[in-house]
C-alpha cells in the first residue's frame, strides 16, 4: 500500500508539519478518498490554536479528546480509490465531495438527520483526520455527493462554507417580510452566501465589510449595496435608506462589534442568524430586544440532506462561481497565516 502524506497539526499553537504514515486500509463501511482539492477555512485557525475565543479573556477548550498528530481539513473532494468489504466497489473511481458533518449515527440528534448537532461526532478534520493530505477516511458511502458537472474547487467548498451559508440563509426564507436582506462579514462563508442569496431570494442583498476589496468584490458579483460598517454613523444612514432597516441579516463574522452593527441594522420584527465564529462576547439589554421584537438565531454548517440541496442547486447552475484561489496543499500553512492576517479575499482550496 502507498504512503499517505498529510499535513499535520503536531502540537496546537504551532505550524502544521508534513507527517508521512501507511494509508489506511478501509474496513465494513468505509470508503478510501483520494483528496484531489480541500478548502481552508477559518474554523481550522481555531483547531490549530486549541481554543475558542469567549470574550472577556476566557476561552473554550478545543483539545480535548484530540490526539496529535491530527489532519485537519473539511472541505474535501477527490476521487474513491478503495472501499471496505461493506460496501459497494461501484463507487471506486466516483469524482465525490465529501460531507464531513459525520455524527455517531446512533443519537436523538442523528436519529432526526441532525448529525451535525451530535454531541459525539465523528467530523471529519475535526473529531477524525481530514482533508490536508493525500487521502482521507470516510466512515460510509452515505457521506458521498456526486458533483459533475461542477468544477472541483467549488464541489469542495460546498461542503462548509457553502452548506453553512446555504443554512443559514435558509433560515430567513419563511420570514413573514422578505423587504430586503443584510450580509455582514465577506469572507469565504459570506461570499458564498452572496452568491447563493441571489439564487433563493428576489430582494436586494446589501453587505457590510471592513476591507475595501472585499466590498468591491461583492458589488461585482452582484451585491446592491455595501456598506463599510467603520464609517462614522453608517447604520443610521443604513436604517434610514432602507426605510427602518433589514428584515433579514446574516452575520458571517460571528464577534462582538458585528453582532452590534447587525441588531443597530435590523428592522423591527426582523431576524438577525448568527454563523461566524470569530469569537467573543455579547450583551443585549433586554428592552431593546423586546422592543424591536427580533429574533436572533445561531447556526453552524447544515445537514446532509441540505448539503444535498444545495448540491443539486449548484449542478443545475443556479449559483454564481465565488472568488476562490489554488494553491499547493504543501503550502497549508503559509496561507493559513495570509487567511489569519485578513488577506484572502474569497476562498483558498489547496491542492494535490
Amino acid at each position: 500500500m502507498p504512503l499517505m502524506r498529510r499535513q499535520s497539526l503536531v502540537k496546537f499553537d504551532a505550524p502544521l508539519c508534513e507527517t508521512i504514515v501507511d494509508t489506511p486500509k478501509p474496513q465494513g463501511h468505509e470508503v478510501l478518498v483520494r483528496v484531489e482539492r480541500c478548502g481552508l477555512c477559518h474554523s481550522d485557525l481555531h483547531i490549530q490554536d486549541g481554543y475558542a475565543d469567549l470574550g472577556g479573556g476566557n476561552r473554550l477548550d478545543t483539545t480535548r479528546g484530540m490526539s496529535l498528530p491530527f489532519t485537519l481539513g473539511h472541505e474535501i473532494a477527490g476521487v474513491v480509490d478503495e472501499v471496505g468489504p461493506d460496501a459497494s466497489r461501484d463507487l471506486i473511481g466516483r469524482k465525490v465531495a465529501v460531507f464531513p458533518w459525520i455524527g455517531c449515527g446512533k443519537c436523538r440528534d442523528c436519529l432526526a438527520g441532525d448529525e451535525n448537532l451530535c454531541a459525539r461526532n465523528r467530523y471529519l478534520g475535526v473529531a477524525l483526520d481530514g482533508g490536508f493530505a493525500s487521502h482521507v477516511l470516510v466512515p460510509d458511502s452515505k457521506y458521498l455527493l456526486d458533483y459533475d458537472p461542477l468544477l472541483v474547487n467549488m464541489a469542495a467548498t460546498l461542503m462548509c462554507s457553502g452548506v453553512t451559508a446555504y443554512g443559514a440563509l435558509k433560515r430567513l426564507i419563511d420570514r413573514p417580510r422578505q423587504r430586503n436582506l443584510l450580509l455582514i462579514g465577506l469572507g469565504g462563508v459570506g461570499m458564498m452566501g452572496l452568491a447563493f442569496a441571489q439564487a433563493m431570494f428576489k430582494q436586494p442583498i446589501s453587505v457590510a465589510d471592513l476591507n475595501p476589496a472585499a466590498r468591491e468584490a461583492a458589488l461585482k458579483n452582484g451585491a446592491a449595496f455595501a456598506y463599510d460598517p467603520a464609517e462614522p454613523d453608517v447604520a443610521k444612514r443604513m436604517v434610514k435608506e432602507n426605510d427602518g432597516g433589514f428584515d433579514g441579516v446574516v452575520d458571517f463574522a460571528g464577534n462582538d462589534k458585528s453582532m452590534g452593527f447587525a441588531v443597530s441594522t435590523v428592522a423591527r420584527g426582523g431576524k438577525i442568524v448568527v454563523s461566524g465564529l470569530m469569537g467573543g462576547n455579547f450583551s443585549l439589554p433586554m428592552v431593546q430586544w423586546i422592543y424591536k421584537r427580533m429574533t436572533i438565531e445561531g447556526f453552524m454548517v447544515g445537514t446532509l440532506a441540505e448539503a444535498r440541496e444545495l448540491m443539486d442547486l449548484a449542478r443545475a447552475g443556479k449559483i454564481k462561481p465565488t472568488p476562490m484561489k489554488e494553491e499547493p496543499m504543501a503550502e497549508a500553512q503559509k496561507w493559513i497565516e495570509e487567511l489569519r492576517a485578513g488577506k484572502v479575499v474569497g476562498r483558498v482550496v489547496l491542492a494535490n
